[in-house]
């Protein structure tokens, strides 16, 4: 694959609003490192920009954790430590000053959470990934994607896929292109159903098979970067399949080089985020 346009860096008075702002809504109490590897991936791909929006009583330990690259946005917060529903007013005030939004890393099942997920998906415009909790909060509720406005990408395992589209692993597995595809058009979506050989649908009926990649990226945290490679793509300006595209190219690409040095069997998640820019590398050649 070839570098696109959007991801070049020729103009000279270009700053960091030029290539994205990405705001990430992920992180819970057990899982601030799922926003963590998002954003920090995010910006290995080229945002100019990203803020993690996470649990406001969260907020000091994640400064302690992200990288120092990151903004945080301390929202309001249920119980138990996850997003609450009352921090949708303040999201809705503020999404125009993003380009684009990753929903989902390690936000957990609360139902209040899972609420706001909905609300997101149903009434924000913009470019959208979503990932992990935010495709559990929609399973049952599709009709959120048809209502919504502006375009998602949905990046659901297969069992995430089973509980979306209520069909079976082994059906899924027999037919991957058909079943991402079917899916992809009736919700009027960008679905890449990840495992061996990725596989991304358009709504028009494109489907691309990504070729790159190893088992050694069946670790945790490894979805997680590429929602932050796909937000990163979505906020520079990509449209939404060649995002996808391009992300599962680049995101096995990182993995494989990652493999190479740590092997598959030691490989983490944040090993793929350190060989992102090797993996550029390679492509802009």
């Amino acid at each position: 694959m070839r570098l696109p346009a959007q991801l070049s860096r020729h103009n000279p008075r270009a700053h960091k609003n030029t290539f994205g702002h990405v705001l990430i809504l992920a992180g819970s109490r057990r899982m601030l490192g799922a926003a963590a590897l998002t954003g920090l991936a995010a910006m290995r791909s080229g945002a100019g920009l990203a803020t993690l929006g996470i649990p406001s009583s969260l907020n000091t330990a994640a400064q302690k954790k992200i990288s120092n690259t990151l903004m945080t946005w301390p929202l309001p917060e249920t119980s138990r430590q996850s997003l609450s529903l009352s921090a949708w007013p303040l999201i809705l005030k503020k999404a125009e000053k993003f380009d684009a939004v990753a929903v989902g890393p390690g936000l957990s099942d609360d139902p209040r959470t899972q609420q706001l997920v909905r609300k997101i998906v149903t009434h924000i415009s913009l470019p959208m990934v979503i990932d992990a909790d935010g495709l559990n909060a929609l399973a049952g509720h599709l009709e959120c994607l048809k209502q919504g406005k502006g375009i998602k990408v949905l990046t659901p395992h297969p069992g995430e896929m089973e509980r979306l589209a209520g069909i079976g692993k082994r059906k899924i597995s027999d037919g991957r292109a058909m079943a991402a595809k079917s899916f992809a058009r009736r919700y009027g979506c960008v679905l890449l159903l990840k495992g061996h050989k990725t596989v991304v649908a358009s709504p028009q009926g494109k489907i691309y098979t990504n070729r790159t990649g190893n088992e050694g990226m069946a670790t945790a945290g490894s979805g997680d970067v590429l929602t932050g490679m796909i937000a990163a793509f979505l906020g520079q300006g990509m449209g939404a399949f060649e995002a996808a595209c391009f992300a599962a190219h680049l995101h096995g690409k990182a993995g494989n080089l990652a493999a190479r040095h740590q092997t598959k069997t030691a490989m983490i998640a944040s090993d793929i985020i350190d060989f992102i820019p090797a993996a550029f590398k390679s492509t802009i050649r």
